[in-house]
This record gives C-alpha cells, sequence and structure tokens, in this order.
C-alpha cells in the first residue's frame, strides 16, 4: 500500500503492542499496513496517517535517533489530528485512563483577518506524544 498524506509522522514508541493497542482501540486508528516482525505499523483514521516504530538497537543504527531517548518520547511536539465527532472521542480517551492533558474546548486561532475555529483536547499517548484532536468548527470575522 502507498501512502497518501504528504506528511506522515513515524513516531518511535517503547512497546509496539501497547502504543498500537491505544492508537486502534482508544483512538480509532485501523492498520493499513504493518511489519509484526519488525515492531513497525502504519496507520489511518479518516485521512491521518502516521507510523509506530519500537525502538530498538537497529532504530539508531539506521539514523533514527540523533541521541539518546528518554521518556517521555514526545517532548516539544504535539501533532493536530482532524477528527469528525472530538467530543464522541474525547470521551472514550477519558474512559480508557489515559492521560488527558487539556481537557475539551473551544478555541478560536486568530489566521490573518478572521478565527479558524477548533473544538479539541490533548492527550498524551503512552510515550508522552501529545495529540491534538480536534473537529474544525469554521472560520469567523474578526
Amino acid at each position: 500500500m502507498n501512502h497518501t498524506a504528504p506528511l506522515v509522522p513515524e513516531l518511535i514508541v517503547s512497546d509496539i503492542a501497547r502504543s498500537r493497542a491505544f492508537y486502534i482501540d482508544v483512538l480509532g486508528f485501523a492498520v493499513l499496513w504493518e511489519r509484526p516482525e519488525e515492531g513497525f505499523a502504519y496507520l489511518g483514521r479518516e485521512g491521518a496517517e502516521l507510523m509506530l516504530d519500537e525502538l530498538t538497537d537497529r532504530s539508531a543504527e539506521r539514523g533514527f535517533l540523533i541521541g539518546q531517548l528518554e521518556p517521555p518520547f514526545g517532548r516539544g511536539i504535539n501533532l493536530q489530528i482532524r477528527v469528525s465527532n472530538v467530543e464522541a472521542l474525547q470521551a472514550a480517551t477519558v474512559r480508557s485512563g489515559a492521560h488527558i492533558t487539556l481537557p475539551l474546548e473551544e478555541k478560536w486561532y486568530r489566521a490573518g483577518e478572521k478565527y479558524l475555529g477548533n473544538r479539541q483536547f490533548i492527550v498524551a499517548d503512552p510515550d508522552g506524544y501529545l495529540l491534538r484532536l480536534f473537529e474544525d468548527l469554521g472560520a469567523r470575522s474578526i
């Protein structure tokens, strides 16, 4: 399968089974393809795509790491992912016991001469990558 998104983040994870379960069972991603023998999964949800790759010695050997990786792995990044029903997803995420770092909110961001709206929340995945899941609220005048 060829990926279709022009930008696809690959997240190094400490436990592929745990991360795979979180993204599939909690966040509703589907496996587009995977290489279980390598600890790798390519996932998609509503056009968003990402890769999970389990941390091994080959991660550094192949040039995928440029320094020591320590938990939480996701320091300094949050991935914004558009979804069709953010309230239902947030409720499922809360039920799972996942770490919500920003509760569901409505936020309007200035973009030039207009505001763009998001209904959003942020959850940390099992390795500390922050995922900002949002529903588009459209635009409004300043």
